[in-house]
């Protein structure tokens, strides 16, 4: 099966999906994005994703272009046309095609791109066996609860744990860790508690974050919303990131220092559980 994405109202093959290059995406950045993950064929955490893209393109003021029942029914059916169970949809939108100027254009319309990435989540090796972070400064602007296009200081920091032999950055400001590349950052206290840094605008209000909390109250877990800082990280007992594209995924070194034993740990074992539990649950299916 040949691939399919979607551009502006249709389904197309990738070699026929073409944007102007007065595009402001391509040339301000100047667009938003979601990434929604895909198990067994359904949208995971679909609705909150979608309610983040409504808050992220209110931010910057490009109009919805399409309704949360829109949108759901387009991804479906990308899914539905690459056949895929597990993976990744991508869901992109730019003020349009305007001449270059920095100022909103007057007329014109939003540009909206979806593609699908077929992966390995539930049981990638990462899930598995867990992965290596490096800490690298933090410099992006300041408005990061919006989830921009903008993206170049993210692939500095994740071109750098790569040459680090690390497969994910965590971005640090004034010592306190803010979240990773492309990930939500957690520890776990030798006393069992999980930390994660509460929401601002200093970091994205991740949706896999978001459930993760809520399964882990469930779950009678220990819960601190609080700075944590890269020295309290090196000695906590677990490490842990989440994401759309990966679910939940355990750290076993930061800096080259092992977190724990080294492996993953036994709360962050249970978490992997619990959200795909959550997961697995008859939801929005892709049919």
């Amino acid at each position: 099966m040949s691939r399919i994405v979607f551009l502006n109202g249709s389904f197309l093959p990738p070699e026929e999906a073409k944007v102007p290059i007065m595009d402001r995406g391509f040339l301000f950045a100047d667009g938003v994005y979601e990434g929604v993950g895909v198990l067994d064929g359904r949208l995971i955490d679909n609705e909150a994703h979608l309610e983040r893209l409504e808050r992220s393109l209110r931010e910057i003021r490009i109009d919805n272009p399409y309704s949360r029942n829109e949108w759901t029914r387009l991804e479906q059916e990308l899914v539905r046309r690459n056949g895929m169970t597990e993976g990744f949809v991508y869901l992109q939108v730019t003020r349009g095609v305007a001449e270059r100027d920095f100022f909103f254009p007057q007329e014109g319309k939003p540009t909206v791109m979806m593609f699908t990435q077929t992966k390995s989540i539930a049981n990638a090796p990462a899930a598995k066996n867990g992965i290596s972070v490096i800490t690298v400064p933090d410099q992006r602007w300041e408005r990061r609860d919006i989830k921009s296009i903008a993206l170049l200081a993210q692939v500095l920091a994740k071109q750098a744990a790569k040459e680090a032999g690390a497969q994910e950055a965590w971005m640090v400001e004034n010592g306190y860790v803010t979240e990773g590349g492309s990930s939500s950052g957690f520890i776990v206290t030798k006393a069992g508690s999980i930390v994660v840094r509460p929401l601002s605008h200093a970091i994205l209000p991740g949706i896999t974050r978001q459930s993760l909390l809520r399964l882990s109250k469930e779950d009678g877990v220990t819960l601190e919303e609080r700075l944590f800082t890269v020295e309290e990280a090196y000695g906590a007992a677990e490490a842990f990131l989440t994401s759309a594209s990966n679910f939940v995924v355990p750290i076993v070194s930061i800096d080259g220092r092992p977190i724990g034993d080294g492996k993953p740990g036994p709360i962050t074992r249970r978490l992997q559980e619990l959200y795909l539990q959550m997961a697995r649950e008859p939801a929005i299916a892709a049919e």
